[in-house]
């Protein structure tokens, strides 16, 4: 009899620990669990599985500056979505709070911070949106990757149908130069003027892909010579800004020409780089 009872106490207080657990990590948000390698998969407070109804998206630059801060947002939408919470991490860099987002709070998660939400948030209409900064580290020429959970909850005041998703993993490029997806409609391929031009020490490019694909934009001397490679990678269509700092590539004074790259277009543009 005694024997039973013990094993009675032992299964409940197992069941108070993992609802503490589960409390705890429903009311602070922070779980230490979206996809990143190594760490236990999604938010499993909410439910045991992902849910595809819930749709959870990173919208942010596909590639960045090494040491630039960028802003991103977290989408999520679907599932009952009277309220979303979220969870955020990243392979590398640093993550930081936006001025303008006050339901995410910064926390110490293992050896990185991630951000969570303080209280769970309402959506606008149909969608919640978390607003982020991202700090892309000092390592030209290698690329990052930003994870995240979105859940979607009924504030029923327990976790019962509630629903929970991961994001698609954001892969970042880091590069010498920032890019900047402007958000403009691209009708056609275009590479435009440099601004300023004559310049120094730093000029914009702009250009615009038509569709989405491989793109190469890279930089030439009066002789012919490759100086510096701007974008080497496949991106969206859309139209770009890409800041070009000639100290990156230890130029000097004199003329230049870039030349923009893709499938189905070429075109050369020069510019004059004054010290």
């Amino acid at each position: 009899m005694k024997m039973k009872h013990v094993l009675l106490a032992v299964v409940i207080s197992a069941f108070a620990v993992l609802f503490y657990e589960n409390i705890m990590a429903y009311s602070t948000g922070i779980t230490g669990v979206t996809q990143k390698p190594g760490s236990t998969p999604g938010c499993t407070c909410h439910n045991p599985s992902p849910n595809t109804a819930v749709s959870v998206r990173i919208i942010g630059p596909s590639s960045m500056r090494a040491g630039d801060t960028a802003t991103f947002m977290l989408k999520i939408k679907g599932g009952p979505l009277l309220a979303a919470g979220c969870d955020i991490s990243s392979s590398a860099g640093n993550l930081i709070l936006s001025s303008s987002e006050t339901f995410l709070r910064r926390a110490l998660e293992g050896s990185s911070y991630e951000l969570t939400h303080n209280s769970p948030k309402t959506p606008t209409p149909d969608t919640v949106t978390f607003t982020f900064r991202y700090i892309a580290p000092n390592t030209p020429n290698s690329t990052v990757t930003l994870y995240a959970n979105g859940n979607s909850v009924n504030l029923s005041g327990g976790t019962g149908g509630d629903s929970w998703n991961y994001a698609t993993n954001a892969s970042i490029s880091i590069t010498v130069n920032s890019i900047r997806n402007i958000n403009e409609v691209a009708t056609k391929y275009s590479l435009s003027q440099n601004y300023p031009n004559p310049f120094n020490p730093e000029t914009n490019i702009k250009y615009g892909l038509k569709q989405s694909g491989f793109v190469s934009l890279k930089v030439y001397d009066l002789a012919g010579k490759e100086v510096a490679t701007l974008v080497n990678q496949n991106q969206n269509a859309g139209t770009y800004v890409i800041d070009f700092k000639a100290s990156d590539y230890n130029l000097t004074s004199g003329i230049y020409f870039y030349k923009l790259n893709t499938g189905d277009f070429s075109e050369v543009r020069k510019m004059i780089l004054t010290k």
